[in-house]
């Protein structure tokens, strides 16, 4: 169905309320990689029993963690086909630490919709408070739709970002297992495209993709790691363009730049040449 702009742009969604546990919490972070060194106190920090320090890509999860059906992408204005989405960017801001556990109502509005011809770009933006009206965090998030371009929408400014001109500050390693999107799958993003190998060669891939969101997650524990020593407290906000896939099993390099008090970064797949899977990595402390 063509892409209707009148209904979409602007379009709020009715609020949500969901509810997570330190459960759900250690979950997400196992599903990042967490707890490979299980003697490692810094690791323990995100596993423990009621109040494991919550990263906070847990609030790009939070509200879909419990879900166990593929996800539909059908809103006002808006209705296709799932293997035609790809996640195209993430962001979340924290005011303060995210809860081990509580409940939220999510907001969620569409913002900007680009006709890029052969696919367009769908963004929207979600505030989380919980009942009593306090924030919790906010998230913006972008998907890319091919095929459902040509609607005569604008086109939307250039999303590339260059890096800078000048070696790294630091480079970190990530390590993916090979079953890292089988596990993370348990996290409330079900898309046979991380599972099913059919499914996947119909997408044109070779085999399933790691999720967009735990390629961005595991960036963000490596950054909070090395550049934070593990305090999620002192991180403010994080964002990400998803710029190429990545496959379980890959081990990923994390190119760091430091300016003004804050981060970018780079993530590629080095083992094939150095192919681009997050671009745009903005990484601001508190």
């Amino acid at each position: 169905m063509p892409i209707n702009l009148d209904e979409a742009i602007g379009a709020e969604l009715p609020p949500v309320e969901f509810s997570w546990s330190s459960s759900d919490v250690q979950l997400y972070h196992l599903g990042l990689g967490a707890g490979a060194d299980p003697m490692d106190k810094q690791e323990l920090r995100y596993l423990v029993d009621e109040t494991p320090q919550v990263l906070p890509t847990f609030g790009n999860v939070a509200q879909s963690f419990h879900m166990t059906e593929p996800p539909a992408v059908k809103f006002p204005g808006i209705d296709i086909e799932l293997s035609k989405v790809l996640h195209a960017s993430e962001a979340v801001t924290v005011p303060g630490p995210v809860p081990a556990s509580g409940t939220g109502v999510a907001v969620t509005r569409f913002t900007e919709i680009w006709d890029k011809g052969k696919a367009a770009v769908i963004w929207s933006e979600t505030t989380v408070k919980d009942p009593a009206g306090t924030l919790l965090w906010t998230q913006k998030r972008s998907i890319f739709a091919r095929g459902e371009g040509g609607f005569g929408g604008d086109r939307g400014p250039s999303t590339s970002s260059a890096a800078p001109e000048r070696s790294p500050d630091a480079e970190l390693t990530v390590r993916t297992s090979p079953q890292q999107a089988l596990l993370y799958r348990m996290c409330g993003d079900r898309n046979p495209l991380h599972s099913d190998p059919d499914f996947a060669a119909a997408a044109g891939f070779p085999r399933p993709i790691l999720h967009g969101l735990c390629t961005y997650g595991m960036t963000c524990k490596a950054l909070v790691d090395n550049l934070l020593d593990g305090d999620v407290s002192r991180l403010k906000s994080y964002g990400a363009r998803m710029a190429g896939v990545v496959f379980p099993g890959e081990t990923l390099r994390v190119s760091v730049w430091k300016e003004d008090g804050a981060y970018s970064a780079v993530v590629t797949a080095p083992e094939r040449d150095n192919a681009v899977a997050l671009a745009g990595v903005e990484f601001v402390p508190a």
